[in-house]
């Protein structure tokens, strides 16, 4: 953590002495700051905290970002639009597969998931939402670089979205737009894959996840990877 970070938000009592450490705290920085979104959540209706009201605010020091409570979900100052970096992960090489926690929440219904550099053994990406190994059903449609010869790939009840990205000793790729998984709806993925081998082909990916689970994490497997980014990107509301 950095030196203005907090591990909470404390209110204080009448008659209480002020130490200098408590008054630094708000000397610093006008605004709460927090390592994560999972440090901030901590920092708030606890005992001696300050309860979580509307109008609230934070500054995250893993994503860089300022948030704002609006009294039902944090939202990003000055994302009124778009895409909103949530975490950049580094794939540690050697791992076989990479979980990323706390992701998906009501501040976003849907997310980008890139995933880029690196790269590992010649094999799929496979994507699996929290525990789940279920009830994935998917395709991929591509046409041969070579000769523009079609081919399908699917996941029926697979037990992961087992197409979703692409990997070999180039790189890692993975472009996939996640709909709806903290709702208690099915969660749905679409995106592009494109395969940098010149035998290889590229074309779309998309299916669904046949569950209501709300889900906050996700895990990506499929070879032994040489380090990578993994972005994680929620789409605005307004």
């Amino acid at each position: 953590m950095g030196a203005n970070a907090q591990t909470s938000v404390p209110t204080f009592t009448a008659g209480e002495i002020l130490t200098a450490a408590n008054m630094n705290i708000s000397a610093r920085t006008g605004i709460p700051v927090f390592a994560d979104s999972s440090a901030r959540d901590a920092a708030f209706g606890g005992t001696g905290e300050k309860t979580l009201a509307e109008g609230q605010f934070a500054y995250l020091e893993d994503t860089n970002a300022t948030q704002y409570y609006d009294g039902a979900a944090w939202q990003s100052v000055g994302a009124s639009s778009g895409l909103v970096l949530i975490s950049t992960t580094t794939i540690t090489n050697g791992v076989t597969s990479v979980t990323v926690t706390n992701q998906f929440s009501s501040t976003y219904d849907n997310y980008k998931i890139l995933i880029s550099g690196g790269g590992g053994g010649t094999a799929g990406i496979s994507l699996k939402l929290g525990a789940t190994t279920t009830g994935y059903y998917a395709a991929f449609s591509r046409f041969i670089y070579n000769g523009g010869a079609a081919s399908v790939l699917t996941d029926n009840n697979g037990t992961s979205f087992s197409g979703a990205g692409i990997s070999n000793t180039n790189g890692l790729q993975m472009s996939l737009d996640i709909q709806g998984p903290n709702l208690a709806k099915n969660t749905m993925v679409a995106g592009v894959r494109a395969e940098n081998v010149t035998t290889g082909g590229g074309g779309a990916y998309a299916g669904f996840l046949n569950d209501t689970t709300q889900y906050t994490d996700f895990t990506i497997a499929g070879t032994t990877f040489t380090g990578g980014t993994i972005q994680v990107y929620g789409y605005a509301k307004s």
